[in-house]
């Protein structure tokens, strides 16, 4: 027997519902959310912050941000029970449309340089958009990593989170743009 692909969900308030309930104030648990990590977790404490942006620059207020990373050591099989590697933030309950995570940086894996997987849920998408975010304060090792070697130069700005130095602790900011001018760089996985 032979499987196919069941269609993803594109409208409806099922993002909010099913996959971040208690940020939306539902009464059911949620898998994951915008705490990808404890005051304990091992690897350096970092805040990433943004919006998703449609192809006129507005903030789309129902978008579901996922993230998948490394641990600090670069494993994606982490042995500190602290620190889960997932995370998942709707846009709509910020009064900016933002996704904040709070997480630690991850460490290089398999010669690439550090960074996050990153799945963009929305209306009107048939098929989640796939990205990475890298960090600016890689520069070396952002020049070495095979996958943004496959980017157009003049398109790897729209994969790299600006990090601020804040009184809260580090924050790399990144807006992902849908369509348009500054267009983020999506990957057929």
């Amino acid at each position: 027997m032979s499987y196919i692909q069941t269609p993803s969900q594109t409208v409806g308030p099922y993002f909010a519902y099913g996959l971040s309930p208690v940020q939306y104030l539902y009464d059911h648990s949620s898998v994951a959310t915008g705490m990808v990590r404890t005051p304990q977790t091992q690897g350096q404490p970092i805040t990433i912050v943004g919006r998703v942006l449609d192809g006129e620059g507005k903030p789309i207020p129902d978008a579901l941000i996922e993230i998948w990373q490394a641990d600090a050591q670069g494993n994606y099989n982490p042995q500190d029970s602290d620190f889960k590697g997932f995370g998942r933030f709707g846009t709509g309950p910020d009064v900016h449309n933002r996704f904040i995570f709070q997480t630690i940086k991850p460490g290089a894996v398999q010669g690439q340089a550090p960074h996050i997987t990153v799945v963009v849920f929305m209306r009107g998408l048939l098929v989640h958009a796939y990205t990475r975010l890298y960090f600016s304060d890689e520069n070396t090792a952002n020049a070495q990593d095979p996958v943004l070697q496959t980017v157009p130069s003049d398109r790897i700005a729209t994969l790299i989170a600006q990090r601020q130095e804040t009184g809260e602790g580090i924050v790399y900011q990144w807006d992902i743009v849908m369509q348009g001018e500054g267009e983020t760089v999506f990957f057929d996985v």
